[in-house]
């Protein structure tokens, strides 16, 4: 009898040792795709490791807020209208006023990471000359 139940317990560790390991390759896999999609590279690294902070990735967050490209105003306006519109007060939905501000806060981030590179860019154009 304790034979069989040792077997048994040895069969379950090496089945959840088993699926353990795939879990891991699946997701070393899905991070090295997500690294390639946002651009390969450190500067997909970069991107990647923001779109998983941020739980949100900039093309995600240009479709909720309906814009195509990075656009200050742009972005304050349609967050401005659609966070209104699903206000709570109003009927609208909760839900889907914080994907709304996780969006702006997304498109933000990327505004700002886009305003740092160009500020080095200027200073090592004005260093050179």
């Amino acid at each position: 009898m304790a034979k069989y139940l040792v077997q048994a317990v040895v069969l379950g560790v090496q089945v959840v040792g088993r699926a353990f390991s795939k879990a891991l390759r699946q997701e070393f896999q899905n991070a090295q795709r997500a690294q390639q999609a946002a651009g390969g590279g450190r500067q997909g690294a970069k991107r990647a490791a923001s779109d998983s902070m941020m739980g949100i990735s900039v093309q995600e967050a240009k479709q909720i807020l309906n814009v195509d490209k990075l656009d200050k105003e742009l972005v304050e306006k349609n967050y401005a209208h659609l966070f209104d519109v699903n206000d709570k007060k109003k009927g609208g939905s909760f839900y889907l006023q914080s994907k709304v501000y996780r969006a702006k806060e997304r498109l933000d981030e990327e505004l700002r990471q886009e305003e740092v590179k160009s500020t080095e860019k200027k200073q090592k154009e004005d260093s050179e000359s």
